[in-house]
């Protein structure tokens, strides 16, 4: 066990990890899988075929009792009343004030809804929930220590996953969930991902993670030698910035609205929520800032932080950015004022004091062919 991983927690998959010849980095606080190969040959694998994400540390908790969607409802910006068994919903858990404690995924259940959490903010949210759970009947059960979980992304993976399962995956449509049994597994196949590719995330019991890992390894082989190979969070960032998908701590925070971050989609105009207040004002006003993407001219990537400058003055922050392996051009995520974010804008990083061109250009950098 290296030096790092002594002291973290570990999914069900380390030792799979550590026998791949991961390198092996803190995550939140978790003994986490940064690459195998490369984070270039993960990320071009992931675009071209098919590959595993180890996503375990990501929280997991589940809602039941008579009041569990009446106080999701009051907790997320989403609007769950047309929301049917087996679907999934992007949404955002924001305070008063309308900065974003964390994105979440809740999906709903026969009789309990499932939310799917970011690591670091797992315990802030259960301590958030317990808060906010005065005048409603609702159990809340964080079950991320007793399940695992992993993301299958890839233009293959639905294919290869159909051939070992014998289950039609196609028909899940995007953002839907299904329960299934094979042999004696049981696990939930949600139809999502956070790559800008096709592809599944699964849930299943702790005790068959590793089984699990080691038959869609081998089940994802065929006959050009393709396979399902493990990818690491290295690549996991790069593909989701070409993607335009936020990451916590980044593209948002508690002082980021989601009007802000664009995705005034997800925050409901027709009921009644902690923040609604908040959000609604910035809706009638407009953001002061929006995050817009940027083509960087040149090699170099600006830091997390980095100004992005208009005739010379600093305007805006970079949140992310990557030299991105599928357009072969450096791009980035920023925000800046609402004055300087029209596609087309053109703005300059300060790399180290050098500045450095750049034009506001759409999100996401890529989508996947149709």
């Amino acid at each position: 066990m290296t030096d790092t991983a002594a002291s973290l927690l570990k999914t069900p998959f380390y030792d799979f990890h550590v026998k791949q010849g991961a390198r092996i980095v803190d995550f939140a606080g978790w003994a986490m899988p940064l690459m195998y190969r490369g984070i270039i040959a993960e990320h071009q694998h992931t675009r071209q075929a098919a590959s595993i994400f180890d996503v375990s540390h990501m929280g997991r908790v589940k809602f039941s009792g008579k009041d569990a969607m009446r106080f999701l409802q009051h907790i997320i910006t989403r609007n769950l009343q047309k929301a049917v068994v087996g679907q999934s919903l992007y949404s955002l858990v924001c305070n008063p004030a309308g900065g974003v404690l964390d994105d979440i995924i809740v999906s709903r259940f026969d009789d309990h809804w499932l939310m799917v959490c970011n690591a670091s903010n797992r315990t802030k949210l259960l301590a958030w929930f317990e808060q906010h759970r005065t005048g409603f009947d609702v159990i809340i059960e964080d079950q991320t220590f007793e399940t695992a979980m992993i993301a299958l992304q890839g233009p293959q993976v639905i294919a290869k996953l159909e051939q070992a399962l014998g289950e039609p995956l196609s028909q899940i449509k995007r953002y839907h969930c299904k329960q299934l049994r094979y042999l004696f597994f049981n696990f939930t196949v949600f139809r999502s991902g956070y790559t800008g590719e096709d592809g599944v995330e699964i849930i299943c019991g702790n005790k068959l993670a590793q089984m699990a890992m080691g038959f869609l390894a081998k089940s994802g082989k065929d006959p050009r030698g393709q396979t399902l190979q493990p990818a690491g969070l290295g690549a996991r960032d790069t593909l989701r910035i070409e993607a335009g998908m936020p990451l916590y701590g980044h593209e948002l925070s508690e002082s980021i609205n989601p009007i802000a971050a664009g995705l005034g989609w997800a925050v409901a105009d027709d009921k009644d929520f902690i923040s609604a207040a908040a959000l609604a004002e910035v809706r009638r006003s407009g953001p002061a800032e929006k995050l817009v993407g940027l083509h960087i001219e040149g090699p170099r990537t600006p830091r997390a932080d980095a100004a992005v400058l208009a005739a010379g003055q600093p305007v805006g922050r970079i949140t992310s950015s990557c030299p991105s392996p599928t357009l072969n051009r450096t791009i980035a995520m920023a925000f800046v004022p609402a004055a300087h974010a029209a596609v087309g804008a053109a703005l300059a990083v300060d790399l180290r004091g050098a500045p450095v061109a750049a034009t506001v250009t759409p999100l996401p950098f890529y989508k996947r062919p149709a």
